[in-house]
């Protein structure tokens, strides 16, 4: 390729969406990605190999809020952490883009309504071929149109599972996703849930907003690329990228860059690229570069009946909004609730102190559930770097909102008919959609970038991963990414390539 026209650093669902966007305008657009490209191994559906031995996880430390080290979980390959993830593709409900009064505090808001990025949500979801189905859920926003596909279908005991959470006064339903279901089993019968996708099976980064871009010459994937610094001119202009490319020096330069290495890596890098004429790092006017980090609150619940199994094999197709919204009697928002992936003897033992045997007697009877509640920004949560290394203090917000969800969710599913309910929280070591160390907004004083993800210290510099976000929400993030992303590239074949 010739020199680039656009520099992506990161190929998951904020960067590989945004090559998408820009591919079909014809301009020289060049992804860094660190990492490699997931390959099939005897490892992918091993549960012992993934959450015993995490033969997955990158040898990796990061430094907590006490400085203790900490292996933090997240993934560098081709399509980044959404080779791994549950492939739930939601929205975020309309409510969410305004300021919201939680028990801890109250959310900021977003500087654009719902409605405003809802025709982004549509071409995302069509992009991702998400599967669902529209009319089930209370808490669903407007839709301009209908999914692309239906809703991946319950298996019997989930079915079952439905029926019993409606008779309990809940309203269960489809759980938007990303799964080529067929595809998926064909290559081995687990979930999909913390897998790694090496089959095509899950509608991720790669498969998807990758595939799509790489269809066209002018795009261009560069793996095993890590990059160290960003170098500014007297203009403020991002000019250069100084990268190690498998193992020896590189300065690369292109009149846009994006940043989408994540919510932490893309922090970290603005951090680390401090100059004479930006002493506290890059994009950083605003102080808030790193700052408002959040990681949404969430809980396994499992659910069971000693006398009845569970015979599903995935499990993921639905979930409970019905505490997601403050309700009439005054009681806050709580969250949302979604299936896990089925959970099996070796997770369950790999996860808890369980031994072997009694881990394989609760998995088989139980249904598992993700109880997830938003974490509120604050300025105190932050990504900072000591001595070159990434330092993570997380300060969770909004616990006794998460805490009431779980309670009043045992009640439910013992109203449905199973009377042994256990939770436990996931540890801070547990990456729950990292997101907002660069929060978006329209004051250049109080947010880095603005509604179109472009920095607003550095015209040709914009930020699309979950690092913009401004707020948790309670939904999984990775559709809100894209319909960002997709947004972005609007945005920038609009003002940088009319001519």
């Amino acid at each position: 390729m010739n020199k680039p026209d656009v520099i992506i650093i990161g190929s998951g669902m904020g960067g590989a969406t945004l090559a998408a966007a820009l591919a079909p305008t014809g301009r020289r657009v060049l992804i860094l990605e660190r990492g490699q490209h997931l390959r099939p191994s005897p490892q992918d559906r091993d549960s012992d190999a993934i959450f015993a031995k995490g033969v997955f996880r990158p040898k990796e430390e990061w430094l907590d809020g006490k400085d203790q080290p900490f292996n933090p979980g997240n993934y560098y390959n081709v399509g980044g952490n959404s080779k791994f993830y549950g492939a739930v593709l939601i929205r975020y409900r309309a409510e969410d883009f305004a300021p919201i009064q939680h028990k801890d505090g109250q959310t900021p808001g977003w500087p654009m309504s719902y409605e405003t990025l809802e025709p982004d949500y549509q071409a995302a979801e069509e992009l991702y071929n998400v599967r669902g189905l529209l009319g089930q859920d209370p808490s669903e926003p407007a839709h301009s149109g209908q999914y692309p596909q239906g809703p991946v279908p319950d298996e019997p005991d989930i079915a079952d599972l439905r029926r019993r959470l409606t008779l309990a006064g809940l309203s269960p339903s489809s759980l938007p996703l990303g799964v080529d279901i067929q595809t998926w089993l064909a290559a081995g019968q687990t979930t999909w849930d913390a897998y790694p996708d090496t089959c095509g099976g899950k509608m991720d980064a790669e498969t998807r907003g990758l595939a799509t871009a790489l269809q066209h010459p002018n795009v261009t994937l560069k793996t095993g690329c890590r990059v160290q610094q960003l170098i500014t001119g007297d203009d403020g202009k991002i000019t250069a990228v100084e990268c190690e490319s498998n193992g020896a020096a590189e300065t690369l330069s292109a009149p846009i860059i994006v940043l989408a290495a994540g919510a932490v890596q893309s922090a970290a890098l603005l951090l680390a690229s401090a100059c004479a004429s930006a002493p506290t790092g890059l994009a950083n006017r605003s102080d808030q570069v790193g700052r408002n980090f959040m990681n949404h609150n969430c809980s396994a619940v499992l659910a069971m009946h000693p006398f009845r199994k569970n015979r599903s094999v995935y499990q993921k197709t639905l979930m409970i909004n019905d505490f997601y919204h403050a309700s009439a009697q005054g009681t806050p928002p709580l969250g949302n609730v979604q299936m896990l992936g089925k959970i099996t003897g070796p997770i369950l033992s790999a996860t808890t102190p369980l031994p072997r045997f009694v881990a394989n007697m609760i998995a088989a009877r139980s249904f598992d559930f993700y109880a997830m509640s938003e974490d509120l920004p604050n300025p105190d949560s932050r990504v900072t770097l000591k001595n070159g290394r990434i330092r993570l203090d997380w300060q969770r917000s909004n616990w006794a909102a998460h805490e009431e969800l779980i309670k009043v969710l045992k009640r439910a599913l013992r109203r449905a008919g199973y009377p042994i309910v256990l939770s436990r929280p996931f540890d801070r070591r547990t990456p729950s959609h990292q997101c907002g160390t660069a929060r978006m907004g329209s004051d250049p004083t109080t947010s880095v970038v603005d509604t179109f993800c472009r920095s607003h210290d550095h015209k040709n510099l914009f930020i699309v991963d979950a690092s913009v976000l401004p707020t948790s929400a309670a939904v999984n993030p990775a559709l809100t990414i894209a319909a960002l992303a997709l947004r972005a590239g609007r945005h920038i074949t609009e003002t940088e390539f009319a001519a």
